[in-house]
């Protein structure tokens, strides 16, 4: 898929309701963790920690947490046992975050106040982590993320749970859908305004075919996401890479990734 268009998502505008986006962030994190969707950068993710001798992730743009426990599971199994995460968003979802962080007992943490990508505050620190959400910017404010990063002098990885296919645009508005319809009673934590907006008044489902099918069309490719790293970093501070790991399943997840050239 070559097209890229900057058409509009529901959970990008101020005044959508918190309810039907917590509905939405509740089911794009059930079906990540579900799927295993961000395990095959594990590798990438120990190697950027290993090269900024950090142990801990700041995921930024967090939405719900979707795959952050799958995450951990992952970098663990590739010898970083000490790995600590941090969720942050500029709209915090606390109740969604506090359930992971009591079932991995404190492994994954949170930040409860909003938290600008773009600008992220200074007592905020570790290699910082997007998933699912570096679409959502535009080029501009893309670069901006990149350039904080190197600014604060940590490394950052970008990660897209799709390898930007025709075929993923056809799932997105046939098959998961019906996945969401069946599976939303077993979303955790609870709550029962999921079931009224996505049975009663299926508003939940409709934005989320919406913004699977916008998401898939707003993606970055990789020679893009290069682009953006040399507009972020025009002196060089950072080794960038990008590329697309395939999961053992099929799937692809498209990334981008930096770290200062002093730890090369």
């Amino acid at each position: 898929m070559r097209v890229r268009l900057r058409l509009f998502e529901f959970e990008d505008l101020p005044w959508f309701p918190p309810v039907i986006r917590a509905g939405m962030m509740d089911y794009l994190r059930f079906m990540i963790s579900a799927l295993g969707t961000y395990r095959p950068i594990a590798p990438l993710l120990a190697e950027g920690l290993a090269r900024t001798h950090q142990t801990q992730l700041l995921e930024l743009g967090a939405g719900a947490g979707g795959g952050t426990e799958t995450v951990l599971a992952a970098l663990r199994a590739h010898g970083q046992a000490d790995t600590t995460i941090t969720l942050t968003d500029l709209y915090p979802q606390p109740a969604a975050w506090a359930d992971i962080a009591h079932r991995t007992h404190g492994a994954i943490g949170y930040e409860p106040a909003a938290v600008n990508a773009l600008a992220v505050p200074a007592h905020l620190t570790g290699f910082r982590t997007i998933f699912s959400a570096f679409h959502h910017f535009p080029p501009d404010a893309a670069t901006a993320m990149l350039r904080d990063a190197v600014r604060a002098g940590t490394g950052i990885g970008v990660f897209e749970g799709a390898g930007k296919h025709w075929a993923e645009l056809l799932l997105a508005i046939t098959v998961l859908p019906v996945a969401q319809l069946l599976l939303t009673p077993f979303f955790r934590p609870f709550r029962l305004s999921r079931l009224v907006f996505t049975y009663l008044l299926p508003v939940i489902p409709l934005c989320t075919i919406w913004d699977g099918a916008v998401s898939l069309l707003r993606m970055y490719s990789t020679t893009e996401l290069l682009a953006l790293a040399r507009a972020a970093d025009p002196t060089g501070q950072f080794v960038w890479q990008a590329g697309k790991k395939r999961h053992w399943w099929g799937p692809k997840v498209t990334y981008l990734v930096g770290w200062p050239t002093q730890n090369q």
